[in-house]
């Protein structure tokens, strides 16, 4: 069996990030190998879990607080995918961010990688609590799609 190889296109972009993190999970049985399906699964607003989709509700009624846009509807969209790995890439005044969602098939693996870059007071401000339960919201997603697409054709 070959050795996976974990670098990600999210690092491209942002090889230096103020935040980054890496969630990885088993990809299950029937599940489909495409990386476009697993990002457009895991950021579809009404499969993940309902507290979380809450809390992005949440986020577009309080950010405008400090000044930051609403995010548009097709925010976490994908912008490309190269080989096992589908890339978000969003742009805004207070960060820049790049998440690349890829399917190892031969490792059975689904890696989660995620960039931050922060621009002034207001990306420092705005991303102070989401550092602290990014991890949280990435697994619950992961948790979520694995279920759904468990039984998804390949």
């Amino acid at each position: 069996m070959r050795t996976p190889v974990y670098w990600s296109s999210a690092l491209e972009d942002i090889p230096a990030p103020d935040y980054a993190d890496m969630t990885i999970g088993v990809l299950p049985p029937g599940a489909p190998h495409d990386p476009r399906v697993w990002a457009a699964g895991l950021f579809s607003l009404r499969a993940m879990p309902r507290w979380i989709a809450a809390a992005l509700a949440l986020r577009q009624l309080l950010v405008p607080l400090l000044g930051i846009p609403p995010a548009p509807r097709d925010t976490f969209r994908v912008g490309r995918v190269e080989g096992e790995e589908a890339l978000i890439a969003a742009d805004d005044r207070h960060l820049d961010f790049r998440c690349g969602v890829a399917v190892d098939a031969e490792a059975r693996l689904v890696r989660i990688t995620t960039t931050v870059r922060l621009k002034g007071w207001r990306g420092r401000v705005y991303f102070w609590p989401v550092r602290l339960v990014h991890p949280i919201v990435v697994r619950a997603m992961l948790r979520s799609a694995q279920r759904r697409l468990a039984s998804a054709p390949a």
